[in-house]
């Protein structure tokens, strides 16, 4: 049994202690926001907050989270109204859509330290979150946009 905060709620679930997270979140939650891309901690599609940390859930132990506070795609704005979420739509950052959950998720731990990055910050805060569409410039533009209108 694993016990956290899920968005504001507490969960239990019955799952053994090494099941990832990200599994536990998508099929045994029902949160399928947050997605699976390479299952090694290295493209960042799974990325949710752990305690106001990014974190890739693909390869986090549910044990790990024990007590713990987590925050998905779903939890950061329950109607889609968080400044990213509107900049993703306004500067057009999706194509096929995949990565966009776990690089908002990237974006928003930036833009709770840092409500004015530079260029040079979005990007090496960035690093490591993939786009296999290559949507880079629109993601560092949807960034700055948030940032001046959040």
């Amino acid at each position: 049994m694993a016990a956290f905060v899920l968005n504001g709620q507490r969960k239990e679930v019955n799952v053994d202690g090494n099941t990832p997270l990200l599994w536990v979140l998508r099929e045994h939650l029902k949160l399928t926001g947050t997605k699976f891309g390479c299952g090694i901690a290295s493209c960042g599609a799974c990325t949710v907050h752990i305690d106001g940390k990014a974190t890739r859930s693909c390869a986090m132990p549910v044990s790990l989270v024990e007590g713990k506070s987590i925050t998905t795609i779903e939890g950061l704005s329950a109607d889609g109204s968080h400044p990213l979420q509107k900049a993703w739509i306004a500067e057009q950052v999706p194509q096929c859509g995949y990565c966009q959950s776990g690089q908002i998720m990237q974006a928003a731990e930036l833009l709770a330290s840092n409500k004015n990055p530079t260029r040079a910050q979005i990007v090496e805060h960035m690093d490591g979150n993939v786009c296999r569409c290559g949507t880079y410039l629109r993601i560092i533009g949807a960034i700055q946009r948030a940032a001046r209108e959040g």
